[in-house]
């Protein structure tokens, strides 16, 4: 093994753990922030439906701010770039706390939405970068890590709650320490520019064709997940007649069967491929589907629920990696897919309540049932081309090593 060789080992072993680190971080925020929203409303004097309308702000800014975070990294560089918005980011956390009315409160959820998205697309795409050099999956256990830093905030917001503190010292804590922590998780990710050769990226970029069909398979999953976690305890209170306590266990329950099965998932997709994986998902996840409807109990119903879970829990993450893979600016193909799966996530609490409205509870998910049909039908798309394709992506050669 040459010397040159080990230095290329160390660094994609270094970068692997870094982006890891930067992806539990972005996690952490979205989790403290989301455990004092009933503060925040109460701060900001706004009702149950403004509260709603104020909550489409994120996805809103999100959508508006991912298609420009290519070019930003190709200016200035995957490691400043990402450095840079991520810092955003973890700074916005401040935001929302100080709203003292409905008006600021979403223009501070959409400043939120915006560098969430903007930081969600470089780290994303430096993950893919460097699953391609390591030429096995990686992207899966990195969302997983973005699981876990979710878990790791909502368990700091919950005792912050129940110790009845203020959210604007807690978050400005939280946003303050998070920002230390991420600034050090970023020097040791990758620093990718762009090539003199390759034309840079519009400043402002519609999604490529390539990633819409990627990006339909990434809003099923995320329609699925973003439904089971906002009305599985829904769910199970008013058409199984469940304790406010079991049902409210029903969505920790699905959260933790997803980060589970996303730390699990690279082995799987390494060992049977990101299609197979991700049909055999579709597969768990519409006999979910049909065990919550189907259910005249609630264990059968918040197994139904799991299944869901595991069965959509590693599709977003192989998405990014396909868009990464689909064109010549990785950057811009998954702030597409990105920003179709945001969307799902947007519209899934509200369709859902709106077919509950309508009909029942149990259509609107017999709504998640076939959309789950749906990966299992668009599996297809994520096919990757082969080793070389992942190798011809990278902006350097593919090194294996059984350490990494």
């Amino acid at each position: 093994m040459s010397s040159e060789s080990t230095v290329g080992f160390r660094q994609l072993r270094r970068a692997r753990f870094a982006v890891a680190a930067v992806f539990c971080v972005h996690g952490a925020v979205t989790g403290s922030f989301a455990t004092r929203i009933p503060w925040i409303q109460d701060h900001a004097g706004v009702s149950a439906g403004q509260l709603g309308l104020a909550l489409a702000f994120p996805a809103l800014g999100a959508s508006v701010a991912m298609p420009l975070a290519g070019a930003v990294s190709h200016r200035f560089g995957t490691r400043t770039a990402l450095r840079g918005l991520l810092a955003l980011w973890t700074l916005s956390l401040i935001l929302p706390a100080f709203a003292p009315n409905l008006l600021t409160l979403c223009g501070a959820l959409f400043v939120y939405g915006a560098t969430s998205g903007m930081s969600d697309v470089a780290m994303n795409a430096l993950g893919v970068e460097i699953e391609n050099r390591l030429d096995r999956s990686i992207m899966s256990g990195l969302h997983g890590m973005w699981s876990a830093g979710a878990l790791i905030g909502s368990a700091g917001g919950t005792i912050a709650a129940h110790l009845g503190s203020d959210a604007r010292w807690h978050h400005t804590l939280a946003a303050l320490t998070l920002t230390a922590l991420g600034l050090a998780a970023c020097q040791g990710v990758l620093d990718v520019r762009g090539s003199a050769e390759v034309e840079p990226p519009p400043r402002f970029a519609l999604p490529p064709k390539s990633a819409l069909l990627i990006g339909a398979v990434g809003f099923c999953a995320v329609f699925a997940e973003g439904a089971s976690l906002d009305w599985s305890a829904v769910y199970l209170r008013d058409v199984l007649d469940t304790s406010p306590g079991l049902a409210a266990a029903s969505t920790t329950a699905f959260a933790l069967t997803m980060a589970v099965a996303r730390f699990a998932g690279d082995r799987i997709v390494d060992r049977y491929g990101p299609v197979r994986t991700v049909r055999t998902g579709g597969v768990l996840a519409t006999l979910g589907g049909l065990l919550v409807v189907l259910a005249p109990h609630p264990a059968l119903a918040m197994s139904g629920f799991a299944l869901i879970g595991l069965g959509v829990a590693v599709v977003v993450p192989l998405a990014f990696a396909a868009a990464g893979r689909s064109g010549p600016n990785p950057s811009q193909a998954i702030a597409g897919v990105a920003t179709i799966t945001y969307t799902s996530g947007l519209i899934a609490p509200s369709a859902i309540g709106a077919v509950a409205d309508a009909t029942s509870l149990m259509m609107s998910f017999g709504l998640v049932t076939v959309l789950a049909v749906g990966l299992v039908l668009g599996a297809g798309v994520l096919r990757s081309a082969g080793r070389e394709s992942l190798k011809v992506a990278s902006s350097a050669p593919a090194v294996q090593d059984p350490r990494l």
